[in-house]
């Protein structure tokens, strides 16, 4: 069970088809919108009411640029999630009802939990971030800027109780349907497993036993690039991708025409992605598009601007291509400065910062360092070598036992 935008959902496609090769029954609940992203995987779907874009457009949605802070923007994202979980929580039950274990999302963790409790089957905790509290980095959600071992172990644990108390009243509701809450409901410690690389984020040292780091799971994907994209990769050098995946900006019209300047200005032709942002561009050196496979579509490009989800952070790195991060919210600057750190990124181009002439100098870096290719190279093999199911079989072996 997950929640949230593509990015939330698309790497639980791969992991489960990976558990149906290996002989599970599989079920992934979430937004209805996704559906299609399970297509020939093997995995059914039960979908749940909410549709996240619509609710990133409504103007509650829109109030999410007008914080100054990533503490700020987690206040209105609670807030506005608050009332999408009420809503999601009878559908998540009548799924949840249907397993033999539930394997709960990050962005679902108490509720998924308490469900589990109430169920009285097993659960593990499948997160896309490192959610649980260190002294090595603040919060992902709160920035990047370290407040010293005690500091940013504080800061994990404000975020995870905040979540906790964002979800207070839906778990307080499973009552209504039949289900047994504890006093602490889905308080007592879980197994988790994270869907990212320790190439990328080496396992905290303060972590307790029972939170591992399985390796990357990779989105299902059988489709082919469209034909249009196949012509235009054919017609010149390799593109530079732009897209901000399920991110939103406050005025598209000015991003994307800051985004043209600059792709003309590091003398490069441009892919645009319209994601949820709806960017848009025109002319012979620049092609806009819909949804593309990332996996396909990376790997053929001069370098990826992008919007620094953890997803589309870690197709960056499987293709091997040079990126400039565009951190938009949550936790994006962390995972920008992931990138740059493994020297596969220049820097980043933060959105409020975002210029044609500030992404230009980067695109140039990203482009013409040969450094940053070489890195980008080494890590995508790295990470080949990596198999991020194999652990999650391994946990749901030990369940059985």
């Amino acid at each position: 069970m997950t929640a949230g935008s593509r990015g939330d959902v698309a790497p639980y496609t791969g992991l489960g088809a990976g558990l149906v090769r290996a002989g599970h029954e599989v079920t992934l609940a979430a937004h209805g919108l996704f559906e299609p992203l399970v297509a020939g995987s093997g995995v059914r779907f039960r979908p749940l009411p909410v549709d996240p874009r619509a609710e990133l457009h409504s103007a509650r949605g829109r109030r999410l640029h007008e914080a100054r802070t990533g503490a700020g923007k987690l206040l209105r994202l609670a807030s506005m999630a608050r009332g999408a979980v009420d809503a999601m929580t009878a559908a998540l039950v009548e799924a949840a009802r249907e397993g033999d274990v539930l394997l709960v999302g990050g962005s679902l963790g108490p509720l998924g939990y308490a469900i589990a409790d109430g169920l009285s089957v097993p659960a593990l905790g499948l997160h896309l971030q490192p959610l649980h509290p260190t002294g090595e980095f603040p919060a992902p959600v709160l920035g990047t800027r370290s407040l010293g071992t005690v500091g940013n172990r504080l800061s994990g644990r404000a975020v995870m109780t905040m979540v906790e108390l964002l979800f207070l009243d839906a778990v307080r509701s499973l009552r209504r349907h039949g289900l047994r809450v504890a006093a602490r409901p889905g308080g007592r410690f879980r197994t988790v497993l994270h869907g990212y690389s320790e190439v990328v984020v080496p396992r905290p040292r303060d972590w307790p036993a029972g939170l591992e780091v399985s390796g990357y799971w990779w989105p299902h994907e059988t489709a082919r690039l469209p034909g249009e994209v196949e012509d235009f990769l054919a017609a010149g050098p390799p593109p530079v991708f732009v897209g901000l995946g399920s991110a939103t900006v406050p005025d598209a019209e000015r991003v994307s025409r800051e985004i043209v300047t600059a792709l003309r200005a590091a003398k490069v032709r441009g892919i645009v992605q319209r994601g949820w942002a709806g960017l848009a561009a025109r002319g012979d050196d620049i092609l806009t598009v819909d949804e593309v496979p990332h996996s396909l579509l990376f790997p053929r490009t001069a370098a990826v601007v992008h919007h620094a989800g953890a997803g589309t952070t870690g197709a960056v790195l499987r293709a091997g291509a040079p990126t400039v991060p565009v951190p938009v919210q949550f936790d994006a600057a962390f995972w920008a400065s992931r990138l740059t750190a493994l020297g596969t990124a220049p820097g980043s181009v933060p959105l409020p910062r975002l210029t044609s002439g500030a992404l230009a100098r980067a695109l140039r870096r990203a482009t013409e360092d040969d450094a940053h290719r070489v890195r980008a190279r080494a890590v995508a093999d790295r990470l080949a070598g990596e198999d991020g199911v194999a652990p999650v079989l391994a946990a749901l072996a030990r369940l059985a036992r």
